[in-house]
């Protein structure tokens, strides 16, 4: 989506002629005509992903490192702008952030992987989320688990290497 808005948004400042690309990808007239704006929404973070936030953040640096900075910008206007469009077009107003898949092809396109390896990573990612769920649903006969997190360590910085 991102590579097609690169191509058809001609000045990636301009915020109203973002604003169109994105009503016309929910109006399904652009991209891939499915309706949607890819890396927005989940169906449980309604105000923001917090793994987005720290996504968003490993993005910055990088991009900055690679010299990928206006690029940077045009995932933060959508970001920004995104929500409010999809709540004039939709009428949702609970809430639309972007998800932490979001940041995750700009990072791995500035970590200059194939993009036939996207998928392939997302799935490896999940792989023991997606397990450990299957296993609670037929451990609680089909019931539908959000489990909550609660830190039980002290906040500490990442490493940068």
């Amino acid at each position: 989506m991102f590579e097609d808005m690169k191509q058809v948004v001609k000045d990636w400042t301009d915020e109203d002629e973002i604003r169109k690309y994105l009503s016309r990808l929910l109006d399904k007239e652009a991209f891939d005509k499915a309706g949607l704006i890819y890396g927005m929404g989940h169906a449980v973070y309604s105000i923001s992903d917090p793994r987005a936030k720290i996504m968003e953040s490993f993005a910055a640096g990088l991009s900055s490192e690679k010299g990928r900075e206006d690029e940077y910008g045009l995932y933060m206007r959508v970001a920004r702008l995104a929500p409010e469009v999809i709540g004039e077009k939709r009428r949702i107003y609970k809430g639309v952030s972007a998800n932490v898949d979001f940041y995750s092809g700009f990072i791995y396109s500035m970590l200059d992987l194939p993009m036939e390896l996207y998928t392939p990573i997302f799935a490896c990612a999940r792989i023991a989320g997606w397990s450990a769920h299957r296993i609670e649903e037929l451990i609680n006969a089909g019931k539908i688990i959000r489990p909550a997190y609660k830190a039980v360590q002290p906040l500490r910085e990442f490493p940068k290497r």
